[in-house]
């Protein structure tokens, strides 16, 4: 409720999508995920829903499930992708594969359910031309919509490990820039940019310290994109 109230505001929105965001919402029973679901869809304002999962965390019944609030609702289904190469995917621990994705989106996408992927550059031990791989691959995958996020590194974790040992470099803001104009230029001019950096929490992070300047970054990339005479979809090909 307090979610609405402040978008209600800031925006004048008057109708709303329920995000179920955290962890996997897929993971469970059709009959917990559709007493959840329409929980949420009863409320007046909602007027879809956008489901984060895992690619690993789909099966047949729950997309037929989501197809038939499609009548009535729009419904998103985000899929975590992060990297198009399997061995970024094995060091991270991602826990699926390349395959495994395809295989989700194949199976979502003639259901009438939009489907967003989640990607982040400056994974560890790629490079430039490895980043935008991904967003070639992204392209031509008929995909609605991304989700652009950068790494950064969080206490606790085994990248900040990584880090402390200088054994991994975080992406500089102007170096995050350059690459998101690039990757933004390989994408469809329809697909929708959802995101085009990450939110970390102040008390979390590690590096890099201008990752919580977010505003001030989105306003390089478009800064970026006017200087260079840049677009989205500029290098995209279907071909």
């Amino acid at each position: 409720m307090k979610g609405k109230e402040f978008l209600g505001k800031r925006y004048k929105a008057e109708r709303f999508i329920a995000y179920f965001q955290s962890f996997s919402n897929t993971y469970g029973t059709c009959e917990k995920l559709k007493g959840l679901y329409e929980e949420a869809l009863a409320i007046d304002d909602i007027v879809g829903l956008s489901i984060g999962t895992r690619p690993d965390c789909i099966d047949e019944s729950t997309l037929t499930m989501l197809q038939g609030y499609t009548k009535d609702y729009l419904i998103w289904i985000e899929y975590g992708l992060q990297s198009i190469h399997d061995r970024t995917l094995a060091f991270i621990n991602r826990g699926h594969d390349v395959k495994c994705f395809k295989m989700a989106v194949e199976k979502t996408r003639k259901r009438g359910i939009k489907i967003c992927t989640h990607v982040i550059l400056g994974l560890p031990f790629e490079d430039r031309d490895d980043m935008l791989a991904t967003a070639e691959a992204v392209a031509a995958m008929g995909i609605d919509g991304i989700k652009i996020h950068l790494l950064y590194v969080i206490k606790g974790t085994r990248m900040e490990k990584l880090y402390l040992e200088g054994r991994y470099r975080c992406l500089g803001q102007e170096e995050y820039t350059d690459l998101v104009c690039d990757f933004l230029e390989l994408l469809p001019p329809d697909m929708v940019i959802q995101r085009l950096t990450g939110d970390p929490h102040p008390a979390e992070l590690v590096a890099p310290e201008w990752s919580l300047r977010k505003n001030e970054t989105i306003s390089l990339i478009k800064k970026a994109l006017a200087s260079r005479d840049s677009w989205q979809g500029k290098r995209f090909s279907q071909g």
